[in-house]
This record gives structure tokens, sequence and C-alpha cells, in this order.
């Protein structure tokens, strides 16, 4: 109620379709290393290995490892430092967040009759955060050569004034909006003032050396609630499905700063301008995992298993707001206030995520430990909004089609155990899912830990370091221009595990 009377207050509109991006469906389609404190310490690498409350995300076949009831909860602090460098210049922003990061149990049913040969049926339920969005980036500098009016331009051209300037905005298409923007604010002004006229020009002096500043700052979650079933035939062959119910909560404030010290004109220009841009996307979704894990020795043992497309109902709001100050030579100056006040409240849409498979194998040296390793494959390509005859649609999973790839990742963990501590050891690494390398380059990852069995009671801590490098457009059109992110993520996780 809360929220329909917020939005009846600051005005409604519904439209088809929001602008989506390529990044707006990688970001759902991602995932990041989370979940149990062992898990993260070996770096995930658990398709063959089983018996833990995370390994059933990888390997659903998992849980007919356990030979004993078992719940856990597992909490993490995360801090990621983005280091920026935009024209030469250098900045940095970080983010701290502490979360619940995976809680669940599996519960173990075993058949004692030896002529049975499956002889155990294991259930368990888990949830898990996926994705962590809490994150800062600033980055500033100045730009030799383009201003944001490219953006508003690459809106602007081809649209008629008078769709501009004779419907109330509420009633304007997203891409007509960015217009209005522009016009109001007198970023662009039309070639001629007509409601016919159809092309713009620019009203931001020439003459590069642009100051800008760019600040993100995003909040939410991925999350998912799986619900496993699994089953051993003679202790040698494990099969296993999970159902999964996603829900994705994120909201991104974006703030965008222009400022130019170019000879003014007689006529009024502008000499700055703030650009403010939220959304907040939620919805939920559905996915099944497949999963089987043979032990071709007592020590060898090898895993398959199979992640379905996640099939997304996604709600998108946005709301903008731009701020402008003219000047002359005249030394006349006014501030430009453009904010409609209202919440674009969108349609409904779909997004698909792409399918995974994974190959897994294991080596375990009795009871003093294991060595395992895992093999994922993703087409991040195969990303696609729906419905996909959808002319907004059209274009945006044409981008992900051409700029997305194949993705690899590879996943090595180690365990020792010297009486009841456990010492663990990972590596990770995830390759760039975009074709140019760039956008979003090369994930490497480090991870370590220990853990204590007191008995019926287990305490594991892990510490996990990733690296990443990107260049990500401040805009997707117009004004494509980005700073060279270098991001750490530096991660504890604590678990605390119940043999029931």
């Amino acid at each position: 109620m809360k929220k329909i009377l917020f939005l009846f207050i600051t005005g409604l509109t519904v439209s088809a379709s929001y602008s989506q991006e390529v990044s707006d469906a990688l970001r759902y389609a991602q995932d990041n290393l989370t979940g149990t404190a062992r898990y993260r310490a070996m770096s995930g690498a658990f398709g063959a290995v089983g018996g833990d409350l995370s390994a059933l995300s990888v390997n659903p076949a998992g849980s007919a490892i356990f030979n004993t009831n078992q719940v856990g909860v597992s909490f993490s602090n995360q801090n990621i430092k983005n280091n920026s460098n935009y024209f030469g210049t250098q900045t940095s922003d970080k983010e701290n967040s502490f979360i619940l990061n995976q809680a669940g149990g599996v519960f173990v049913f075993k058949d004692h009759n030896p002529k049975n040969g499956w002889n155990k049926i294991a259930i368990g339920a888990m949830y898990e955060n996926t994705n962590n969005f809490n994150n800062n980036i600033f980055s500033a500098g100045t730009n030799p050569t383009n201003s944001v009016d490219g953006y508003f331009l690459s809106f602007a051209n081809g649209i008629p004034l008078g769709n501009i300037t004779n419907n109330p905005y509420e009633d304007l298409t997203y891409r007509e909006q960015q217009a209005f923007f522009g016009y109001e604010g007198y970023v662009i002004n039309p070639v001629a003032n007509n409601n016919n006229n159809t092309a713009y020009t620019s009203n931001v002096p020439a003459g590069g050396n642009y100051y800008q500043e760019n600040e993100i700052y995003s909040r939410g979650y991925n999350s998912k609630a799986s619900f496993n079933i699994s089953t051993s035939y003679k202790d040698r062959l494990y099969f296993g499905a999970n159902l999964n119910v996603h829900v994705t909560d994120y909201r991104r404030t974006s703030s965008f700063y222009e400022d130019n010290i170019n000879p003014l004109e007689t006529y009024d220009t502008v000499s700055n301008l703030r650009f403010n841009n939220e959304l907040y996307t939620y919805g939920n979704g559905f996915s099944f995992q497949l999963g089987a894990i043979g032990k071709v020795t007592e020590a060898l043992r090898v895993g398959l298993s199979y992640e379905s497309n996640t099939w997304y109902t996604l709600y998108d709001e946005v709301t903008q707001s731009l701020f402008t100050t003219t000047e002359n030579s005249a030394g006349d100056s006014f501030d430009n206030r453009v904010n409609p006040n209202v919440v674009n409240v969108y349609d409904s849409y779909t997004l698909q995520t792409p399918d995974k498979w994974t190959l897994s194998a294991a080596y375990v040296f009795g009871k003093s430990g294991l060595i395992s390793i895992d093999y994922s494959t993703k087409n991040y390509g195969n990303s696609k909004f729906k419905p996909t005859n959808d002319a907004g649609f059209r274009g945006v999973n044409a981008d992900i089609s051409n700029d997305l790839k194949r993705n690899d990742e590879l996943r090595i963990g180690a365990e020792y155990k010297i009486k009841q501590l456990s010492l663990r050891g990972g590596y990770r690494f995830e390759g760039s899912p975009y074709e140019n390398r760039r956008t979003i380059g090369d994930l490497n990852s480090f991870s370590g830990g220990l853990g204590y069995d007191f008995g019926g009671t287990k305490l594991d801590l892990a510490y996990s370091y990733a690296h990443r490098k990107s260049n990500q457009g401040f805009f997707s059109t117009g004004f494509t221009d980005g700073a060279n992110i270098n991001s750490k993520l530096n991660n504890v996780t604590l678990t605390l595990l119940f043999a029931l």
C-alpha cells in the first residue's frame, strides 16, 4: 500500500518497455561465488565432492553423499574497492556489506536392507544470496573531446519537436523522454522551431576539455531458494535434482556531472549540468538442475551437472531529473530544473539467462583430504529479453548475441585434514563474457580457510580475494566514454554447521 501511495503522489506512467541494455541481461545471468565457508575456501570446486550444503548448487547429486542430517548457516562480510582511471585522473571508492550468505539443511533417509541397491534418499532445502549488488563507483576526469550532449542528441534526432512539447511527460516513450530532458534543459536546440522539426543541434560550447564526474551507487541482491532430492545406488552412483526459485531486487542510482570553461556565446549556452537516473528492478524466476556423481574407484569421483536457463519475470521503475546552468557572454546566468517528479513503471517482461554445464573430478585421500576440479561453460550470448518479437527488444537481443560469448570457468580446490582441523585452499578463473574482453575482463580469484570439527558441530572460516577489470560506458548510446575500473573484492565467510 505504501508503494502504491508513493507512486500516486509522485506521478505514475506505464509504458511498453524501458531501454534495456546488454549489461542488464548480464547482471542476472552472472553468479558470484557464494555459499558455505568450506565451499568458498575451496573456490567452489565441489561438483564431484558433494557432502556440503553449497555443493548442491553445483551438482544436486551431492546431497546423497551425506551420511547424516545436517543444517547450517553462513554469514559473509564483503568489501569491494573500485579504482577508476578516467582520462588519466585516478579516483577510488569502496563499499562494505554484511549479509546472510547461506542457510539450509539436508535430511538423509537410509534403507538398511542389503538387498536393495537404492539405499539412500536425501532431501534438502537451501537459501543462497547468489549475488550481492552492493557497490559504489566514482569516476572523474577531463574529457578532451566528447560532451554528454551526444546522449540527448542520439535520442532526439528523428523525433518531431511537437511530440516533445505538446504531450505530457508521462505519455512520452522512453526515447521521447530523453529528448524532452535535453530540450527542456537547453542541452540541445531544434534546427527549426516548428512541430515538424526532427533535427537538433548541441547547445554545449564546442572546444572539448569537459570536466566530468560519474557516480554509481547500487544496492540489492539476487537470491535463490533450492529444493533438492537425490538418491544413491550402492554408494557408487549418485543422482539428484534441484528446483530453484530466484528473487531479485536491484536499485541503481547514478549521477553524471559535466562542467566546461569554453568561451561563452552571445546566446545562452550550457556551462554545467547534472543528470540523475534511478533504476529499480525487481522480480522472480525459475530454474532447475540435474546432476550425477560416480565413484570410479573409492578414491576417484567424477561428476556431471546441468543447470537450465533461468526464466525471470522482471519489472522496472525509472526516475530521472536534469539540472543545468546556462550562461552568455553578457554575464547572464540561469539555473534550469527539469524534474517531472514521475516514476515510470513499465510493463513486466521476461529475461531468459543461459544454461550451464559443469564437468567435475575429485580425488579423495581417505580421511586425509582431497583435491577437486570443476570446469563449467555458459554461453552468455544466448541471453534473451522476451517477447523476442517486441520492437523494443530486437535491438538489445541483437547486441547481446553480437557482444557476448561463451564463457568458461575453472575452479580448483584442496583440503587437508589434521585430526579435527581442516586446512583448505582454492583458485578460480572465469573468462570474460564479452567478445572484446574489455567491457568486463577475466576474473582471477584465490581463497583459503580452515575448519574445526567439534563433534556434532563444525565451525568453518574462509577468506577469498577476486580481481577484475572493466570499462563500461557511462551511457549506452550517444556518449559511450567510460572509465577503466580495477575492482578488488575481499570476502570473509563464517559457517556454523550442526549434525542432527
